[in-house]
């Protein structure tokens, strides 16, 4: 805190942000408020700094009225404006960064020096900051994602507009963020002068309300139309808000118009949004649509590979081979899932097994209840060892088809209630005397071998998933 006050004393002010902090939330006030600071009070009027101009814009735009309760409440209850200054840690203030906010007849209007004829609402910067951890570089590409993270490289490099717009669909935490952010980034570091605005539909939603409270909808518009770059995340969230669409339908034509990029993400393709109107469904549905699946296991297990390492950390590949296996949702639950083993082990001084990973993550590795059929056993057998599902009724008879063969019989045996000739019949007729060689094999084989017992138990465990 700046000591150059002589009313504002440090109780105030640990009880100020301790109030907003509650009022926000955790997450709120870290993101945003965490480094505002207290300057000086002079009469009616207190200022605060931030580190940045972007900062300084977020928190008047967002939590104006939040400051000034909490300043009258716990600074200078005669407090009716605000001053927000730009002040980077360990610097001086910016000169010419002050913004103020002035309480008139109970409504807040906000000013900028060296622009004090205009009142608008909206800052130079109204999106949301891109995260550094989003990049083309530790994205994981496979099979599911391939066609997106192309085409978002494309819209990032290319000189003229190729796509428009870029439309990118997919469930939850399959990685459109991660690759708008990583379009925001390789713009701005190729071609800096370019303007690339980033935010949410609903953030896009806000502003809209908030500039027809104030009524400054002109102000609005020319922001919102002044970009180079616009990219709007989860466009689902506009449905059935008829107003809001009516005004992205209009911003989106400006910018087509102008040869601008878009790019955009939904949950859904575009024809398949609910709530959403035609035209506009159409306007989305014009360019690339690109459309993320869902993870297979070996880009699952890649995923988990690259987020370890970039931890330091070293698991067992066949702990990652289990988590790969069993938490298909989602990736971001799966990096949840890795943070969690790895905090675990580090905090508690476990060793990171699949026996910890069981025990630390249960809520998450909850057994389903159906019943486990053979063929669900073939095909996990399969999928492991990187056989045919059709090999477990061949008669070939190598070695890499035969003992996974016999794996696979010997947990039908272990799993399901299903008799030896019954289990014979189902790996392409063979005898029930087959079955049991390939039974007394496996558990022979399980004392003798520490390494295929282990092997034996992951199996078991993925197949009781």
């Amino acid at each position: 805190m700046d000591n150059t006050s002589t009313i504002f004393d440090e109780s105030k002010w640990l009880s100020f942000k301790k109030n907003i902090k509650k009022n926000v939330g955790d997450s709120a006030f870290n993101n945003w408020l965490k480094h505002l600071n207290y300057v000086s009070v002079e009469e009616t009027t207190i200022t605060f700094s931030v580190p940045t101009k972007f900062l300084r814009d977020w928190i008047v735009n967002n939590y104006s009225d939040k400051i000034k309760s909490e300043a009258k409440n716990h600074i200078n209850n005669k407090v009716d404006t605000i001053k927000f200054v730009v002040k980077p840690s360990g610097g001086r203030i910016v000169p010419g960064t002050t913004r103020t906010i002035k309480s008139n007849d109970n409504h807040w209007k906000s000013t900028m020096d060296l622009r004090s004829n205009q009142s608008s609402i909206y800052p130079n910067e109204f999106g949301a900051p891109l995260d550094p951890r989003f990049t083309f570089e530790n994205f994981v590409v496979g099979k599911p994602n391939e066609l997106a993270f192309a085409a978002s490289q494309r819209v990032s490099e290319a000189n003229k507009i190729t796509f428009n717009p870029l439309f990118l669909c997919g469930g939850v935490g399959l990685g459109k963020t991660h690759l708008m952010h990583a379009i925001g980034w390789k713009i701005k570091q190729q071609q800096p002068e370019r303007k690339v605005i980033y935010l949410s539909a609903e953030k896009f939603m806000y502003q809209f309300v908030r500039a027809l409270r104030y009524k400054d909808t002109s102000a609005f518009k020319e922001q919102f139309r002044s970009i180079d770059v616009l990219m709007i995340d989860d466009v689902q969230f506009i449905s059935g808000k008829d107003n809001t669409q009516e005004e992205f339908f209009h911003t989106f034509n400006a910018l087509i118009e102008q040869n601008k990029q878009i790019v955009i993400s939904a949950d859904k393709t575009p024809t398949d949004l609910d709530g959403v109107q035609e035209r506009l469904k159409s306007r989305l549905g014009c360019g690339l649509v690109a459309d993320i699946h869902p993870t297979t296991y070996e880009l699952r297990l890649g995923i988990l590979i690259e987020k370890a390492q970039k931890r330091g950390v070293e698991i067992p590949p066949k702990v990652l081979e289990f988590l790969s296996h069993r938490i298909i949702s989602n990736v971001r639950e799966m990096e949840g899932a890795l943070n969690r083993l790895v905090a675990h082990a580090t905090l508690v001084g476990t060793s990171i097994t699949v026996e910890t990973a069981q025990l630390v993550l249960q809520d998450l590795l909850k057994s389903s209840n159906k019943k486990i059929t053979i063929e669900e056993i073939q095909k996990k057998v399969a999928e492991h060892f990187n056989i045919r599902i059709t090999d477990m009724h061949s008669p070939r008879r190598s070695r890499s088809v035969a003992r996974p063969r016999q794996i696979a019989m010997y947990l039908a045996k272990s799993i399901t209630s299903r008799s030896l000739p019954e289990i014979g019949r189902k790996f392409g007729g063979r005898d029930h005397t087959t079955v049991m060689h390939a039974v007394k094999k496996i558990e022979e084989l399980k004392l003798s071998d520490v390494n295929f017992n282990e092997d034996l138990e992951l199996l078991k465990r993925l197949i009781d998933s």
